[in-house]
Order: C-alpha cells, then structure tokens, then sequence
C-alpha cells in the first residue's frame, strides 16, 4: 500500500477504516454532548437549589424552572458547539423539534421528581437532588438520541457528495428540451 494521500484513501476506504472513522465521530459527539449536558446539569442543579431555597416554591416547581433555564442554556451549547455543524438550513423547525423534545425531557425528569416526592414522601433536600439528578440522567438518554435523530441532523459525508458529484460528472448530458413560448 502506498504511502501517500493516495494511501491514505485506500486505508480509509477499507472496510474497518469507514467503521473506525463513525465509532470515532460518534464518540466526539458523545464527548462534546457530554460536556454542554454536564455544563446544563450543574445549570440546572443550581438553579433547582437557588429557587427552592429563596423562594419557597413547592419542590416540583423549582425544579421546572430550573429544568427551563437549563433547555435554554443547553440549546445554545448544543447548537454552536457540540452540533454547530449539522443543517442549520431550517433553524425554527429545529427549534420546534428542540423544545418539543425538551418539554418530554422535563417531563421525564420531573415526573421521577414528582413520583419521589408525592408518591413516596421523599422529599428532603438531599433526596429531591438525588431524585432530581436521576430524573436528568433518565431524560437525557432520551433527549441524546431524540435531538441526534431528529434536531441536529447530520449533513451528507464529504465521501457522499464527492461520491454523488462524480457520478453525475460521468453521466452523459441529456439535451434540453426546446421550450416555445
């Protein structure tokens, strides 16, 4: 095998080198997700604390705002970093489908919150940031795949486009129908 950029194309066209190349894509967006979710998680937790504790609100709904807050901060990371790549061709359908995946998401989280709290009677401080978190970590597995699947989608491969440019160059012009007027 060569060892030039002619090389490098051969090894990257093997079967196990496209594999290694969207394991490794996958795991950067993972990573990069990761980071802006764990940013929203302290967001979200201090947020929840400070609420709760200077306002007096109910358990639920400090953690409703605090989840609110975290949505908007997180959207914004989410979209000029871990996805600042992807399509930003339809930004208010992907809004759309952001908030509506979010609103899930709080649902999720905040039902857990709701469950502990009224249904068991678990409602210490310590408890409900430890409901509180296992809610997040429930309805972030959910907003993961929700917002790579149907948010933030993935623009066509470089290797696609190239691949689709050069069959239509190697296709034969048609010629143009004549059109009167």
């Amino acid at each position: 095998m060569e060892q030039g950029s002619s090389g490098l194309r051969a090894a990257s066209a093997a079967p196990g080198g496209a594999l290694r190349r969207r394991i490794g894509r996958l795991w950067r967006e993972i990573a990069k997700f990761g980071a802006v979710g764990g940013a929203g998680l302290l967001v979200n937790l201090l947020v929840f604390n400070l609420v709760r504790h200077v306002t007096g609100l109910q358990v639920v709904r400090a953690s409703v705002i605090a989840t609110v807050v975290s949505i908007v901060f997180n959207y914004i990371g989410f979209r000029y970093f871990t996805y600042r790549d992807r399509d930003k061709s339809g930004r208010t359908k992907e809004l759309t489908l952001f908030l509506l995946f979010s609103v899930v998401g709080l649902v999720i989280e905040n039902g857990v919150l709701y469950l502990a709290t009224y249904g068991f009677g678990w409602d210490s401080p310590l408890q409900s940031n430890v409901f509180k978190f296992l809610g997040i970590g429930i309805a972030t597995l959910f907003r993961f795949w929700s917002y790579r699947s149907w948010v933030f989608r993935a623009l066509p491969s470089r290797d696609t486009v190239a691949n689709a440019e050069s069959i239509l160059a190697a296709s034969p012009a048609k010629p143009r129908p004549k059109v009167f007027r």
